[in-house]
């Protein structure tokens, strides 16, 4: 059968207008941010936070003194969270072992794993300050050994959010700054008189933050895309309509542009489900903003059957993955092109974003299609070497690469291998010519 979509959100076309405001708010901004410096960043501070301190930089005292405003439960809390999220950490940077071969008898070559030297995290505030942001860049970071740290968030009521500021501290933030939105990133990224630039932004955001790393790309790095969450559940009915709702809306609720679908091969499961968001809409605290969301970015899909599901699945290559069907395993085999995945029923996208220990710095916008998500990995950067140890080899390798260079036309590049046959090899090349190959040498 053809896949029917039975609700569709804000038409393509609208959202594209909306893309284009935020890029050109985001490109005047930054250009603002490079020309003043710490003038424009107070600014922008000051007109969308209403915070203008005398340092965005919170000293140690400032620090002790937001983290004593962290209740001994919730301080509990956020070390057990790190301690999941530091745990798989070490796994994954103990799988990425430097390498060292002898190709041929001579011929070494190698490969290290070298930290970015420095990198700003974001952690998203506003409406919801994102604690669990500062485990999955800051902690992550410094479990790869990045040696400068730098962590940014947005005030909340006009003061930092101790509870963040407890994160990042306790991550291993070496230098934490109350910053938000494009302010924050540009000011990472640029550098401005007090601020250092870093090599390497990271961390998620709204659609302002992801267009200004976007923008701010090559300038220095990024992770990845990660803009305004979205959420996706593949569902049959081995599942009740309630908990898919319910893990619909939970996602919703991030922003008014957070988009959530539902891929099911069951009619009366999609029915069922919308009926059951109208429901619980009403006593949802967050209604108004997962209501807005939910009309203008929410999609429910009816397949044929399962290959169907996978082949919309992959091809939306949503950023979190629910599967609850009666082969998810099959999905874990067969989905390529996702953030993250979750499955069966009893996992969910807020264990993945708070706690369990995987990091919610995923892809979106389809970015799935061609990286993962923020890992261990994102903060080290593999450099290769090479030794050459014996006269033979350098011989033998020389005689090589002067004929492939000259295949090419590049006669110096010829040249770098040709002084070496002769030094190495004692073998005569006139200059600018081919080594011969080695039967006619010996």
């Amino acid at each position: 059968m053809a896949i029917e979509h039975l609700k569709s959100g804000k038409p393509a076309d609208a959202r594209a207008e909306d893309d284009a405001k935020v890029r050109a708010t985001v490109e005047s901004t930054l250009k603002d941010i490079e020309t003043r410096g710490d003038a424009a960043v107070r600014e922008l501070s000051e007109k969308f936070d209403r915070y203008a301190p005398d340092s965005f930089r919170l000293s140690a005292s400032e620090i002790e003194a937001a983290m004593q405003q962290v209740s001994p439960r919730d301080m509990a809390d956020i070390r057990f969270a790190q301690d999941q999220i530091r745990r798989f950490a070490e796994a994954q940077r103990a799988s990425m072992t430097d390498i060292e071969i002898e190709t041929m008898p001579g011929v070494i070559l190698g490969h290290r794993s070298i930290p970015v030297q420095s990198v700003g995290c974001y952690v998203p505030g506003g409406k919801f300050p994102m604690v669990a942001s500062a485990h999955m860049s800051v902690l992550t970071a410094s479990v790869a050994g990045v040696p400068r740290i730098v962590a940014s968030a947005p005030p909340v009521g006009g003061a930092p959010h101790p509870a963040i500021v407890a994160a990042m501290h306790l991550g291993g933030a070496h230098e934490i700054y109350v910053m938000g939105g494009i302010q924050a990133v540009g000011a990472m990224a640029l550098g401005t008189e007090t601020i250092d630039p870093v090599h390497m932004l990271v961390g998620p955001g709204n659609a302002f933050v992801a267009e200004a790393k976007r923008q701010l790309y090559g300038r220095v790095g990024i992770d990845l895309f990660a803009g305004p969450t979205e959420t996706m559940v593949i569902a049959d009915e081995t599942v009740d309509a309630e908990m898919i709702a319910t893990d619909l809306l939970g996602q919703a609720e991030h922003g008014y542009n957070s988009p959530a679908c539902l891929i099911t091969n069951s009619r009366k499961l999609a029915e069922a489900t919308m009926a059951e968001i109208d429901r619980l809409l009403p006593m949802l605290p967050t209604r108004e903003t997962a209501e807005a969301s939910w009309k203008d970015y929410g999609d429910i899909y009816l397949c044929g059957s399962h290959d169907e599901m996978l082949g919309l699945a992959n091809d939306l290559a949503y950023e979190h993955v629910q599967v609850m069907t009666d082969r998810d395993d099959w999905y874990l085999e067969k989905m390529h092109s996702y953030g993250a995945l979750f499955l069966g029923p009893r996992t969910n996208v807020a264990n993945g974003d708070k706690v369990i220990g995987t990091n919610h710095t995923l892809p979106t916008k389809k970015a799935g299609r061609y990286t993962g998500g923020l890992w261990v990995g994102k903060f080290l950067k593999t450099h290769s070497y090479q030794k050459v140890t014996s006269d033979e080899a350098a011989t033998l390798i020389g005689e090589y690469g002067s004929r492939l260079c000259m295949l090419e036309g590049f006669v110096g590049h010829a040249e770098q291998c040709n002084i070496r046959v002769r030094r190495y090899g004692g073998i005569n090349v006139p200059y600018g010519e081919p080594a011969p190959h080695r039967e006619a040498a010996e």
